[in-house]
């Protein structure tokens, strides 16, 4: 089972009419991103601070199907992918919570661990790592009831 967030539509988020404009989905995605590595004990901002790297978002690839209108609640999905050495791929999605289930879009958003100083790409840390690794092995395994 993915991860998900809860999201609902405000004002900000719209284009004058009353549809999310395109490029806030991506700030939909980067919230849902943010709490699922939380989730898995993962805090960006004292992960900077003890190690000196940051996660920085690398390439992204994102499909719209339809759009979210101002109030909707948004349920915005995270699934790690693929896992590398310096970079991670997620797979995102946003869905309505009004519309059972209807898939406003969809995406792959791949993040690379960078040096905070020089961005230049370095190892994801190996705890951070080991932490994503574990997550992805539980999610491939077959959940009995």
């Amino acid at each position: 089972m993915s991860f998900q967030f809860s999201i609902r539509v405000y004002w900000e988020d719209t284009d004058a009419g009353g549809i999310v404009f395109y490029a806030n989905y991506l700030k939909f995605m980067e919230r849902a991103r943010t709490e699922w590595l939380r989730s898995l004990g993962i805090e960006q901002r004292l992960l900077r601070e003890q190690t000196g790297g940051m996660f920085v978002v690398s390439e992204t690839q994102l499909k719209y199907h339809r759009p979210a209108r101002l109030d909707d609640e948004l349920l915005v999905t995270a699934d790690l992918r693929q896992i590398g050495s310096a970079s991670a791929i997620i797979a995102q999605r946003v869905l309505s919570k009004e519309e059972q289930p209807a898939l406003l879009c969809e995406g792959t958003i791949r993040i690379g661990w960078v040096d905070g100083l020089s961005l230049r790409p370095s190892r994801i840390p190996s705890h951070v790592a080991g932490t994503l690794e574990r997550y992805r092995s539980s999610m491939s395994q077959p959940h009995t009831p």
